[in-house]
């Protein structure tokens, strides 16, 4: 397409040069650090402070970055890979990824809050990627340290207007999954950010937006370059300045009016007028190009801007796992998953049962990501939530006008916004009864009427409902429509309650994986986690974990002495001493007269821990402690 090339200034979307000779001299590199192949790094990512502290000081490329990471997700999920984002020194920032994958990944500390410089871990795509300012991929052992050559990695750097490095965007995965178009989407989305970035960076400015071909502006691949409101070259992005064939040094020389052979103000006079059409304009080596500008000036001497905005990157929709995904071992989920997977894409309407917190939502989105409907939208409702005055205009839409406070142009409802794609109706059985006839009408004929309209909207939705009542007392009751019942009801299962399931310990790990996978739960808070009743269900244990995390800080062990009053509260009975050994005889050492006095007031106190603390004047974690110390215990 373009006639000239400059050496120094490379096609962005290029694909990475010389991977042998690139590995090469990255070994080097990392045996002239001390590194050995043999080494396994001991890790200490930085503590919740000191990574939000980081994340604040990147919050440009933390803030742009993170839709373009989702997006790419959607792209590899299920493929045992992960996305990382990381700073400009290799500190990672932020990861999604596969949850299987995610378990094998912090093994290696591949994790937010850990180093992946060539300095710390020798060559890998990411700190490789910062040394050499290119696209890199490090695939399985051409990894420096053998403990990572499970993996296979792909990362671009991310550059700033002045082509420096400001960050890292990588795809990590196991070495057996590598995919050669990982690379590519690599690249597109760092360029999505590098774009993003140049955007917020030259706000009071002209910027424009040119391509030889006219159906590329507003893509990956159009140039953007900006200007002072006078016409002096500001900065261009890397599309901009390979289509230009200079360097950013080279074009500090240049005007608006000497790269594109307009005056700036005729410029401004195009976007004077009522419909401004592309501009038509020539680059200093002749070829042709369209172009569009963007006059964001709140200091000049114009004001305008132009009504077409770039295109920008689309915020990705909810990162739902599969059905895989929550498969950890309990003989009932299994059961439930298989029936479930039997009937995907089939049109059959799901009813999921289950106490409150047993996991109702996240079933429906995993049956959502693993159906045929998985690209288009998941839409959750809970009937319980929105009030009774509400709800009909939340789940119908509404026209201009329909009632006192209703927007302007009206709005959608739940339903049609969840066309193409999955309806959940959470709660169902404290659906109003006055609207339930309503709901079976869209789903028998498939279309939607909005309040205040008589115009039917057609719908096409899959229908996932839950609820933890037995809708056949509401039936029997009157608050629930029988005729609406067995239609929702296709296909019935019902959520095991936490505790009943035989995976605790997995989903204790799944659970603090997401939490950064830095802690693990001592064998005697397992043991208390097994005798606990768990009411709150799977929502009260994440919650419990989650705040126990932050409580543990630094320390990587979660024990008791980490658990709130209540959760200790609640199962001091399992830890009463019912069978204590009786006082020891006077002259006694210290200890163990400590020890039986504590086991005293215990079983004075019918095993409540938190009575015993109050009577001896210490706190619960003390006893904890004393009584894990004891002989034998």
């Amino acid at each position: 397409m373009y006639q000239h090339t400059v050496p120094e200034v490379s096609n962005p979307l290029a694909r990475p040069n010389d991977i042998a000779g690139v590995i090469l001299t990255s070994h080097q590199r990392s045996m002239s650090f001390g590194l050995d192949p043999g080494d396994v790094p001991v890790e200490d990512p930085l503590g919740r402070t000191d990574l939000s502290l980081l994340i604040e000081q990147n919050r440009l490329l933390h803030r742009h970055a993170v839709p373009a990471m989702e997006t790419l997700y959607q792209q590899i999920a299920n493929t045992h890979h992960m996305v990382l984002l990381t700073d400009a020194h290799g500190v990672i920032l932020h990861s999604l990824g596969d949850d299987d994958f995610l378990e094998k990944a912090n093994r290696v500390a591949l994790q937010p809050g850990v180093a992946w410089s060539e300095r710390s871990k020798g060559t890998n795509a990411i700190g490789t990627a910062i040394v050499e300012g290119k696209p890199t991929l490090v695939h399985a052992d051409q990894h420096y340290l053998a403990a990572n050559h499970f993996l296979t990695c792909s990362a671009a750097p991310i550059m700033d207007h002045a082509g420096n490095v400001v960050g890292v965007l990588d795809v990590s995965g196991d070495r057996r999954s590598f995919h050669e178009h990982t690379m590519a989407l690599v690249r597109m989305s760092a360029l999505m950010v590098e774009n993003q970035l140049f955007s917020a960076a030259f706000e009071d400015a002209i910027t424009l937006h040119f391509h030889a071909r006219p159906e590329f502006i507003g893509t990956l691949m159009e140039g953007i370059a900006s200007f002072t409101p006078g016409g002096r070259f500001l900065a261009a992005n890397r599309s901009g300045l390979f289509q230009l064939g200079l360097s950013h040094a080279a074009l500090q020389t240049h005007s608006f009016t000497s790269l594109f052979g307009l005056p700036v103000a005729a410029l401004y006079d195009h976007y004077r007028t009522a419909s401004p059409g592309l501009l038509d304009l020539s680059l200093p080596s002749g070829v042709r190009v369209a172009a569009r500008a963007q006059l964001r000036l709140t200091h000049g001497h114009f004001q305008a801007t132009e009504p077409a905005a770039p295109a920008s990157i689309p915020q990705p929709p909810r990162r739902l796992s599969g059905l895989r995904y929550l498969r950890t071992g309990d003989a009932q989920l299994e059961q439930v998953l298989d029936r479930v997977g039997k009937v995907l894409g089939k049109g059959i309407p799901i009813m999921i049962m289950g106490e409150t917190g047993t996991g109702k939502e996240l079933l429906a989105q995993a049956i959502h990501h693993d159906s045929p409907r998985s690209q288009g939208p998941f839409v959750a409702v809970n009937c319980a939530s929105i009030p009774e005055t509400l709800i009909e205009s939340e789940l119908f839409g509404y026209e201009e006008g329909a009632f006192t406070g209703a927007r302007r142009k009206g709005a959608s409802g739940k339903i049609a916004q969840a066309a193409g794609g999955t309806l959940f109706l959470d709660e169902i059985g404290d659906m109003p009864h006055s609207l339930q006839a309503r709901l079976l009408r869209v789903l028998q004929e498939r279309v939607v009427t909005p309040l205040g309209s008589n115009k039917p909207v057609p719908v096409d939705v899959d229908v996932i409902c839950a609820t933890n009542h037995n809708l056949r007392d509401r039936i029997a009751n009157g608050l629930f429509r029988e005729d609406l019942y067995y239609r929702l009801n296709g296909l019935v299962v019902k959520l095991p309650p936490l505790r009943e399931r035989t995976d605790l310990e997995a989903v204790v790990r799944k659970i603090l994986a997401q939490e950064g996978g830095r802690h693990t739960v001592t064998p005697d808070l397992m043991r208390l986690f097994h005798q606990h009743r768990w009411p709150g269900n799977f929502r009260q244990l994440t919650n419990l974990l989650r705040t126990a995390v932050v409580m543990a800080g630094d320390e990587h062990e979660i024990g008791p002495q980490h658990m709130p009053d209540d959760f200790m509260d609640d199962v001091a009975p399992a830890v009463s001493p019912q069978a204590a050994a009786p006082l020891p005889a006077a002259g006694g050492d210290l200890e163990s007269m400590e020890h039986a006095l504590i086991e005293r007031t215990l079983r004075e106190h019918g095993g409540n821990v938190s009575a015993a603390a109050r009577a001896l004047g210490v706190s619960r974690n003390t006893i904890y402690r004393k009584l894990a110390q004891r002989p034998g215990g």
